[in-house]
């Protein structure tokens, strides 16, 4: 089998009854059927990153070194993964909305943990791990389900992009409102370590009976094989998804966690009392430019070669570039800027990077290559993390630096293999 044709051979049936039509579908018109999984998502999301604004508050009232709370910050990824990698091959098995709807929940448990914890790391912890686990479900889960709604026959008009659109949408504008918004009512009202948690209960309750209306798109099957037979991933061998979408998937969340978690310790003693404000305004500027990019950036992609993901990572350069220059003047102003450049990198990376992968999966592999490049994109919330720890031998302004040339080899990696191995089904 060529690795540039991965499928995938099954033995089962599906149940085509099971999946719900416009017209079943309900009122509201077909064309805003993923509306509702879309808000699902954007509350898990809000709930995912309203944590890291807070970082400078759980260090002062826990006593953490910085190190400490940026684990705290990458726990999630603990949740993320496994919520990937199982949810999306059993939501190919048992269904979109079975996988899809314990995601709102589990974020609801998550702020419960997180508004009781702040005085105990280890709560902290395992409440970012609930946070991770749904974020998890909704961005594989819930970006499957949002490219089958934005298809025929539920949404006849949209463009073939549409779908990694929406969901990117989705999940960046509830990463921007929820960080900026904890950060508000950190830094200027009453429970500053619990509120946002109580606001997000809320909105993620009304999201989670909405997303009880959302219509199912993809059957269950009838007789389903062995489930660890579905963890296979074929597509994930194909020789675009290694040389183009390997390279560059985890800079999405390298750039972003660079904007708002590393620039705003980095600023802390400019910043002094009003650290929380100026971390969440970072979030909101970085976060808004990622989706700001996101609504335009069909303009950039082209289905012969790797231009919007190029295009992407060559934004990637001068972000990190600016913010080792902001980090060694300590200017809270070249941060926001470094914030608003890798914001923009941030979002074009996203959904390029989406974009290539619906491209490439099959019907059969689109949920499980969406966990696989999600997964891999993660790994760059481990990046504030890792620069504390080295940070001991290098200073941040060496550090960024040393990105830019890590981020420039990525994008010569791309650049070779830009139009190379494409899908058949494009290739033809």
């Amino acid at each position: 089998m060529s690795l540039d044709t991965p499928t995938r051979t099954t033995n089962h049936e599906r149940v085509t009854t099971s999946v719900d039509t416009p017209e079943r579908a309900g009122a509201g018109g077909a064309r805003a059927a993923w509306l509702p999984v879309g808000a699902a998502m954007f509350t898990v999301a809000w709930g995912g990153n309203q944590f890291t604004p807070l970082l400078g508050l759980y260090r002062d009232i826990d006593a953490l070194s910085t190190g400490a709370v940026d684990l705290l910050l990458g726990a999630y990824v603990l949740g993320i993964m496994p919520a990937l990698l199982l949810g999306g091959p059993a939501s190919d098995r048992w269904g979109r909305r079975p996988l899809m709807l314990p995601a709102p929940i589990l974020a609801i448990i998550a702020s419960v943990l997180l508004a009781v914890g702040a005085g105990s790391p280890a709560v902290l912890f395992v409440g970012r791990i609930f946070s991770g686990l749904a974020l998890g479900l909704a961005m594989v889960v819930g970006g499957s389900w949002i490219k089958e709604l934005s298809s025929p026959p539920f949404d006849a008009e949209a463009d073939s992009a549409a779908g990694a659109r929406r969901a990117s949408i989705s999940l960046t504008a509830g990463f921007a409102l929820g960080a900026a918004t904890a950060a508000a009512l950190a830094q200027f009202a009453p429970l500053p370590a619990e509120l946002c948690y109580l606001v997000h209960l809320v909105i993620t309750a009304a999201s989670f009976v909405l997303l009880t209306r959302a219509p199912e798109t993809h059957a269950a099957q009838d007789v389903p094989g062995r489930f660890l037979d579905d963890l296979r991933v074929p597509a994930a061998g194909h020789r675009r998804f290694l040389f183009v979408v390997l390279p560059m998937a985890p800079w999405v969340f390298g750039c972003a966690g660079c904007a708002y978690a590393v620039l705003p310790a980095v600023m802390g003693d400019r910043t002094g009392s009003f650290g929380i404000a100026f971390s969440g305004l970072l979030c909101l500027v970085a976060l808004g430019c990622g989706l700001f990019i996101q609504q335009v950036g069909k303009r950039f992609d082209d289905v012969s070669s790797a231009r919007a993901i190029i295009i992407a990572l060559a934004m990637t350069l001068p972000g990190l570039g600016i913010a080792a220059l902001a980090a060694h003047l300590v200017s809270p102003l070249l941060a926001l800027v470094a914030a608003a450049v890798l914001g923009l990198a941030y979002g074009m990376l996203l959904v390029s990077g989406l974009q290539e992968v619906q491209r490439i999966a099959g019907p059969e592999d689109l949920a499980g290559l969406t966990a696989v490049y999600y997964s891999i994109t993660y790994l760059g919330f481990f990046v504030p993390a890792a620069l504390a720890v080295v940070s001991h031998w290098l200073s941040y302004p060496v550090m960024f630096v040393g990105g830019v040339v890590l981020a420039a080899l990525s994008l010569g990696v791309v650049l070779m293999f830009s139009r190379k191995h494409l899908p058949s089904a494009l290739a033809h």
